[in-house]
């Protein structure tokens, strides 16, 4: 079993950033992925970027490119999301997700340890 914990959410202007945290405890190892979804009120969890610890790559959203930053320390079994720029339209549930393979995916049924997620909301 993995637990997640996601941190760092909160309001802020269009054009602000904020900063999630989600840190990793119990059966942790090096050989997994780690991934961002949100998910808004009456729509679909939606895949925002990930991270493999195993081949140190990284995957974006078309949405958020350019905006957001998806990095990890394996020390403290930590991922963060540095968001920028931020828009009214990424206003939403953060959950941080965990899956034991070294590929990336984008689906949400594809990951097996959830987060219990974290709300940001980005005024106009």
């Amino acid at each position: 079993q993995v637990q997640l914990v996601e941190s760092g959410g909160g309001l802020v202007q269009a054009g602000g950033s904020l900063r999630l945290s989600c840190a990793a405890s119990g059966r942790t190892s090096s050989t997994y992925v780690m991934g961002w979804f949100r998910q808004a009120p009456g729509k679909e969890r939606e895949f925002v970027a990930a991270l493999s610890w195993t081949r140190g790559n990284t995957y974006y959203a078309d949405s958020v490119k350019g905006r957001f930053t998806i990095s990890g320390d394996n020390a403290k079994n930590t991922v963060y999301l540095q968001m920028n720029s931020l828009k009214p339209e990424d206003t939403a549930v953060y959950y941080c997700a965990a899956r034991y393979t070294s590929l990336i995916r984008t689906r949400p049924r594809e990951y097996d340890y959830w987060g219990q997620g974290t709300q940001v909301t980005v005024s106009s």
